[in-house]
């Protein structure tokens, strides 16, 4: 038995949903993607960014832009859940404007290492998004 089917086999005995489960991301699928598509607007992402940041072709975004809401990998949905901690917390430390824009500016943190963290997260794909959330979790948490 396989390392993922063990961990769907366990979730599934415990009632828990995972990622890694087939049936869950194909239930979750459609609103990770609608949700994505409306963090995208409030970025105001390119369709270049936005398609870089869920893990999909360009053509695949324009796709979902027009309706397709494809049952995504449990990549994208580790993206998806990422992203949409990382707006919140932002969120949740900001006024709407500022929330937003933060992405867009340029920051010194060792992590971003100048760049903006909507271009860290692209350059460094999931552990990086995953750094931006724990980061801004950590802001707001007051660290």
């Amino acid at each position: 038995m396989t390392a993922a089917i063990f961990a769907e086999r366990a979730a599934a005995r415990l009632g828990r949903q995972t990622f890694a489960s087939e049936k869950d991301r194909a239930r979750l699928s459609e609103v990770a993607v609608k949700a994505f598509l409306n963090l995208a607007r409030a970025w105001d992402l390119s369709n270049a960014e936005a398609a870089a940041l869920i893990g999909v072709s360009p053509s695949s975004l324009d796709r979902m832009k027009r309706g397709a809401r494809p049952t995504l990998n449990q990549d994208q949905m580790t993206r998806v859940s990422a992203l949409i901690g990382i707006f919140k917390g932002l969120h949740l430390l900001f006024v709407d404007d500022m929330a937003d824009a933060w992405l867009r500016r340029a920051n010194s943190g060792p992590l971003f290492q100048r760049r903006t963290p909507i271009e860290a997260m692209i350059d460094g794909g999931i552990p990086a998004m995953l750094d931006v959330r724990r980061y801004v979790d950590a802001v707001r948490g007051g660290l």
